[in-house]
């Protein structure tokens, strides 16, 4: 194709700057509409959507100069009841007003009312598990419903034969007299007295105990587990406390009261404040919980506490309960009791963990240089976890925490530990529960896959990352479940490629393409509870977004420092999405609105195809230069169909045949210069001035190569324009077009690409490394190219990531009946 010549300016100047060449109109926003054409500007910027900028938050995404959060504290003694899987307690709170307001009442949260039949949870559950009806819960035809699973069952029948919920027996001020208070669904009002102003505190009494629940028969996030095979009379169990006791619901500058019923998929923001607990168990059980052991010596035995003095500087895990202790442990049982007691400050919750069958080990981490606090990583696992959880678990704790702190801050508590129990992956401040276990074998032997490892170090990895998000930086996980789920996501995989890259776990921008094209996809920033599928939209696609931002558009550099300010911002505060959005784009001094926009507001998917390359050449206007370039061409084209079969056949010209007749156009073919066009081309060169006419001799001289490649962007989401150049001579170039080249054509947009005169183009691929989640790589390639067909692909993924779990999601509840095992592997399949 020629580039003909409409001006000077537009022939030199556009060339010579390789500028957009920009093409068609997108489809209005329903935020801002056209009158005139159907224009949507995708780099608006954001704040039309964030909360106004104020006094306790600022437009920098910080906290503002009058920030305030609540204080709560705890004084608690529980008993666990273990022969009738029971806890009783009494607390005494301590309530601080730092807000400007006057509070007439608090509201309390009341997790285990969860389990009520009565439920808000329990009647809104539809068929099939959490979520809307789907194909996993119908028949084959689509319109009939699934076979009622076993474990559905299960847990009707555990429901209906056990009284779950809270046991309210007296809610007391100091002196003793009754506070009224009213129960609503799993939380729980309190009015005060007495109005409680700011600055000042308030502080009461609840007595409280309740069933706890079996996680196997529930799939909850915490509960006890049944072993009836140890040879203790009537099993064994290990139980796992959380969400136990009545909690202060947050009261916050941007929601006042967080009162947001519990269902069971969205957590909970809680306060900050000191806990003192003291736990009563069985003798001969051992405890694992938030907080430091404020009495060692009435718990351990003094070659307990050397071992765990010893641990503090141990290459590898010492045990301070060993495995022959542990099996000693279960194969009687006690009737005497200890009592363990913990404490903790600037938590804002509060778990622990009890067994006899827990061995303990333990190694300390010195973070931060020698005058850093150690810090002790521990892991508390039964038989089952053999040699899986000795090799692994402990030193899980202390690579998370290695790299964790690298992009946000040292780890600031005592301990920090890992539990094996029911739940697949649960996390708390200073504690975690986390699932995998070894298997027993036909000869007695306790043996794991190489699924089971990546498993436990993956989970180990991803639930000590939340006791820095959001456990420190304190999101609001029932409203906005990404804000802890998918960043900690992106960084779990961060640590698991910095454990064994082989590893597959952390999400690649891959990853996420079959859900971002799926139907079921919707905004990242909707609500947990309403989420169609929570595990890719609060884990894999912010995690993927993350990935992008840090790899593809800031770079490293910029991304973490940016991201290490938000993390030390909002270090024992309560951030919210705009807090993080601004953070990043104010420490990393670029507008990443349009990013925000399109990957956490919006439905959009990456798919930029590349529909055409056209190649041009400068015309010099020198007609002894172009006529002959023409000539040229003329004569490169490949004979007609016809005229290669006359030639074959013989066929003789009747020029050939009569070359006597002939005149000035048979002599001189149409390209042959004359004085006419020399003398035009001279007068053309005597209007320029000097430095016009410098430029174009250059350009003539150095007789470039100039490609014009086409774009559409299908998908709707603008993202860079990542490009592979391959020349015939074999070399490769990348080039990076920043998303800006959208700004004023989102949906297609063309691109002038110059090489130099022996750079001759042989193809051109877009985001060859697959690193913006582009959803059909098929029109990537120009000229397109052969691809493995879906099903090739699909056996190469399964070879590749059979032994993966989606770990994400599994570490919140595990999947019981058969519908929601159907659905989990279609969602698998998807992406």
């Amino acid at each position: 194709m020629r580039l003909k010549r409409t001006s000077l300016f537009a022939t030199v100047f556009t060339l010579l700057s390789a500028a957009s060449v920009i093409a068609t109109n997108v489809h209005a926003s329903s935020a801002i509409k056209q009158t005139k054409g159907d224009f949507e500007d995708k780099f608006r910027q954001l704040d039309e959507a964030l909360p106004t900028p104020n006094v306790y938050r600022n437009a920098a995404g910080e906290p503002g100069h009058m920030y305030w959060q609540q204080k709560v504290d705890y004084v608690i003694d529980v008993k666990l009841d273990e022969e009738k899987r029971r806890l009783s307690a009494s607390q005494t709170i301590t309530y601080q007003n730092n807000s400007p307001d006057t509070l007439k009442y608090l509201w309390i949260q009341l997790d285990q009312n969860k389990f009520r039949e009565d439920s808000m949870s329990a009647l809104t559950t539809t068929f099939g598990g959490i979520g809307n009806r789907g194909p996993a819960t119908q028949g084959a035809s689509g319109d009939t419903p699934a076979r009622l699973s076993l474990g559905a069952l299960r847990r009707q029948q555990f429901v209906e034969d056990t009284e779950l919920g809270y046991d309210l027996q007296k809610i007391t001020d100091t002196n003793g007299n009754a506070l009224k208070y009213v129960v609503v669904g799993t939380l729980m009002r309190v009015d005060l007295p007495t109005p409680l102003k700011p600055n000042t505190s308030t502080q009461f009494n609840i007595d409280f105990a309740f069933n706890i629940v079996e996680e196997d028969a529930v799939s909850a996030r915490s509960g006890y587990e049944h072993f009836p095979d140890d040879a203790r009379d009537g099993g064994n169990d290990i139980f796992l406390l959380a969400q136990w006791f009545p909690r202060l619901a947050a009261y916050t500058d941007y929601e006042a009261w967080t009162n947001k019923e519990f269902i069971g998929r969205g957590e909970f923001t809680l306060e900050f404040g000191n806990y003192d607990v003291s736990i009563t168990v069985p003798a001969d059980h051992v405890v694992s919980s938030t907080g430091a052991l404020a009495n060692p010596n009435d718990v351990l035995t003094k070659t307990q506490r050397d071992r765990l003095k010893k641990a503090e500087t141990a290459k590898r895990p010492v045990f301070i309960v060993t495995e022959e202790e542990a099996l000693d442990n279960e194969k009687d049982g006690t009737s005497k009791t200890k009592t363990w007691r913990f404490k903790a400050e600037k938590v804002r919750d509060f778990a622990w963990a009890s067994s006899r069958k827990f061995m303990w080990d333990a190694k300390g981490y010195q973070q931060g240089g020698e005058d850093q606090p150690l810090v002790m990583a521990m892991s508390f696992y039964p038989k089952e976890g053999g040699d899986l959880w000795k090799k692994y678990s402990t030193e899980s704790v202390i690579h998370t925490m290695e790299v964790y702190s690298r992009f946000s801050f040292d780890y600031p508590y005592p301990v920090a530990q890992s539990v094996n129990g029911p739940v697949g992956g649960m996390e708390y401040p200073m504690i975690t529960f986390n699932g995998p276990r070894t298997e027993l074998q036909d000869d007695g032997e306790r043996t794991y896959s190489l699924a089971e490892k990546r498993f436990l170090i993956g989970v180990v990895i991803h639930e000590v990352g939340h006791i820095y998000f959001p456990m420190i930086v304190n999101s609001d996980e029932r409203q906005w479940t990404w804000m802890d789920e998918g960043l900690n996501s992106f960084l779990d995989g961060v640590a698991g490629r910095e454990w064994d890259p082989k590893i597959p776990w952390g999400v690649e921008p891959r990853d996420i393409t079959g859900y971002m094209k799926s139907s079921t996809q919707v905004p990242i920033m909707t609500q947990s509870d309403s989420v169609l599928r929570l595990g890719p939209n609060a884990y894999t696609k912010p995690a993927a977004a993350l990935n992008i931002l840090r790899e593809t558009i800031l770079g490293r550099e910029l991304f973490d420092f940016a991201f290490k300010e938000y993390a030390q911002r909002w270090m024992y505060k309560r951030p919210t999405p705009a807090d993080f959005f601004r953070t990043m784009e104010e420490a990393s001094g670029v507008d990443l609105d349009w990013f925000w926009r399109g990957w956490f507001y919006s439905t959009d998917h990456v798919d930029i195809s590349l529909d055409h390359v056209y190649k041009l050449r400068l015309d010099t206007e020198d007609p002894d230069i172009d006529f002959a370039r023409q000539r040229q061409v003329e004569l490169d084209k490949p004979l007609s169909l016809t005229d290669e079969r006359n030639k074959a056949e013989g066929i003789e010209l009747w020029v050939d045949r009569n070359d006597d007749v002939s005149d000035f156009y048979d002599e001189n073919d149409p390209w042959t210069v004359t004085n006419k066009e020399r003398n035009k081309y001279r007068k053309f060169l005597s209007k320029m001035d000097p430095w016009e006419k410098r430029v174009f001799e250059r350009a003539i001289k150095e007789d470039k190569n100039y490609y014009v490649l086409d774009f559409s962007n299908k998908g709707g989401l603008v993202m860079p324009i990542i490009l592979e150049l391959e020349f015939e001579d074999g070399k490769k170039e990348n080039m990076y077009i920043p998303a800006e080249i959208w700004r004023r054509t989102p949906k297609a947009v063309s691109k002038l690409i110059v090489t130099e005169k022996g750079q001759i183009l042989k193809s051109v691929t877009v985001d060859p490394r697959w690193e913006t989640a582009d959803v059909d790589i098929e029109n990537n390639h120009y000229p397109r190219r052969i691809i493995p067909s879906r099903i090739e692909a699909y056996k190469s993924k399964k070879n590749t990531s059979g032994v993966r779990r989606d770990l994400m999601q599994d570490s919140k509840t595990k999947l019981k009946s058969d519908a929601e095992i159907e659905k989990k592997a279609a969602e698998e399949e998807d992406n």
